[in-house]
Parts: C-alpha cells; sequence; structure tokens
C-alpha cells in the first residue's frame, strides 16, 4: 500500500511516517520545509520538497492509496499576523491536495482540522457539533471541513477530518514563535533556564501522546466507520499549565520557578474533548500523561540537547 503524507518533516508527520514504515507501508513524504524540519523525516521515506500549492503537485499522487494531508501554517500568533498567507496555505493549499487526490483516484484523504474550532464555546467537554471558531487559524481550519463536505457532495471524494487537541511526544516542534509547552519547558530545564508561561498557568488543555494519535490514523485507513466524519482526538482529560510544569520539574527532580508573560487573549480558557465518536468505532488513548512525559523527556534528552 503506498500512503502519501504532506507536512512529514513536522512533528506529527514524522511520527506517522514512521509508523507507517514500521508496518512496511511505502511513504510518500511532501513538506517545503518551512516549518519542517528536513532531518526528522525517517529513513525509507521517499521525499518530495515541494509546497502543497504547487500545481504540479499531482504527479506526485500517482497510484497512491491513502493521503495523510498535515501540512499547514499552525502557529496561532503567526497566523494571526498574517490572515493572508494562512487561508493561502491552509485552505487553497487543502482544495490543491483534493485535486490531486481526485486526479489519482485516491481511496480517501485524511485531513488535519484542530481543536482551536471549539475555542469560544462554553461547552466542555466539546462534541464535534459544538465549533465557535475565533482566531483566524480555527477559521482557516473550519474552512477546510466545509471544502470536504462540498468535494464528498460534488466531487465523490472521501475524507476524514480529525480534530486534534494537544499533541505531545517525540519530534515535537520546538522551533515555533511560541512552542508547544511541553517542549518549551522540557529544553529550557534541561538548560537550567527558566521557561516562560503565557498568562497565570491556570489555562487548562487536553494533551494527547503521538502514539495514541498514530493508533487512529491506522483505523482511518482501516475502518469505513471513519470515512466522511470528523474526530475529536483527545485523551477526554484536562491538565492546567501549572500543573504540566510541576509534573515535569518532578521528574527532572528540579526546582527552577517559571516566568510568567503576557497571556494571550485570543486562546481559550481550557479545551477538553469528547472522544465519545472515536471509541464507539474502537479507539481510546492508552499512555498515561506521566508515561508520556517520561518518553518525551528522554526523547528531548538523546536527540535535540
Amino acid at each position: 500500500m503506498k500512503i502519501l503524507i504532506t507536512g512529514v518533516a513536522g512533528f506529527i508527520g514524522s511520527n506517522l511516517a514512521h509508523s507507517l514504515l514500521k508496518r512496511n507501508f511505502t511513504v510518500i513524504g511532501i513538506d517545503n520545509l518551512s516549518y519542517g524540519v528536513k532531518d526528522q523525516i525517517p529513513k525509507g521515506v521517499i521525499f518530495h520538497k515541494i509546497d502543497i500549492r504547487d500545481k504540479n503537485i499531482s504527479q506526485l499522487f500517482e497510484k497512491v492509496d491513502y493521503v495523510f494531508h498535515l501540512a499547514a501554517k499552525n502557529c496561532i500568533t503567526d497566523c494571526q499576523e498574517n490572515p493572508l498567507e494562512t487561508f493561502d496555505i491552509n485552505v487553497n493549499g487543502t482544495i490543491n491536495i483534493f485535486d490531486a487526490a481526485l486526479k489519482n483516484n485516491v481511496k480517501k484523504v485524511i485531513y488535519a482540522e484542530s481543536s482551536a474550532v471549539y475555542e469560544g464555546s462554553k461547552v466542555l467537554p466539546s462534541k464535534e457539533s459544538d465549533i465557535a471558531p475565533e482566531s483566524i487559524y480555527a477559521i482557516s481550519k473550519i474552512t477546510t471541513n466545509l471544502i470536504a463536505k462540498d468535494y464528498f457532495k460534488t466531487k465523490g471524494l472521501i475524507t476524514t477530518g480529525l480534530r486534534y487537541f494537544n499533541v505531545y511526544g517525540p519530534r515535537q516542534d520546538y522551533r515555533r514563535t511560541i512552542p508547544p509547552v511541553f517542549s518549551a519547558f522540557i529544553i529550557n530545564l534541561l538548560n537550567n533556564k527558566r521557561p516562560t508561561i503565557f498568562g497565570d498557568g491556570s489555562k487548562k488543555r487536553d494533551f494527547i501522546y503521538v502514539d495514541d494519535v498514530n493508533r487512529f490514523h491506522l483505523m482511518c485507513i482501516e475502518n469505513a466507520d471513519t470515512n466522511n466524519d470528523i474526530f475529536n482526538i483527545g485523551s477526554g482529560k484536562n491538565y492546567s499549565i501549572k500543573s504540566i510544569y510541576k509534573n515535569i520539574t518532578d521528574i527532572l527532580n528540579l526546582d527552577i520557578k517559571p516566568i510568567f508573560g503576557q497571556n494571550f487573549d485570543f486562546e481559550a480558557q481550557e479545551n477538553l474533548a469528547n472522544i465519545d465518536k472515536a471509541q464507539k468505532i474502537g479507539w481510546s488513548p492508552k499512555v498515561s500523561l506521566s508515561n508520556g512525559l517520561k518518553k518525551s523527556i528522554d526523547y528531548i534528552k538523546e536527540h535535540v540537547i
């Protein structure tokens, strides 16, 4: 089976490629390396440096069975500052990928949405119907959902939309303007620096380990119940940023106080996934927060520091 991944040099994409290669799939990887890191692409991936907006991209989809479309402009602060580029990449780029898949008779496109689409909702845990996007990034992501619905209705393209909550684990992108809290905290602490918590640390997030995410990715290939639907991919539990910080310092046996920076007003105070729909078709998270943190720390010690 041949599978194509856009954004293969990114955090989720590189982990997915590694998981698929272990199962002997042929993996084609696409990335323009504006955010992704080439060194993260696993050996064995047939890699092409190309932008998802490139009109010549469809030739790379020849004889591809499934596409995982993960490439996006996804740093929320960067997206707020440049709405035009955000929509060009996230919306126009997605349309280009859908068109390439149709032209080459791809069986299905599994594409990344985001839990950011719930940022204005007061309903917790959030079901897939509780959308309330507020940031430019979230609006671009819900737009891709509407496009996917139209492409099935008018063109017959089968898709699955995945609303990732806060995915963490090896290869997490610490080079972003505002890095994810896990990698930012761990890297700074291991370098004996004070990490920054934006806001007072009371914000709560639903964190899900990347291996659990990859198990659902495989279900999208194997289980037709995922066709033309949207799924929350989270743990169904949430933790405050302050408690995450304490967990990490306890594991590292360090007593370093954080710096508290300016809050981001456009971010939700709390997110929490309702994962009933994913559980009904046989998926549930298996990696605990403590085990996931230890695995993340071990990876950063070995490959980053």
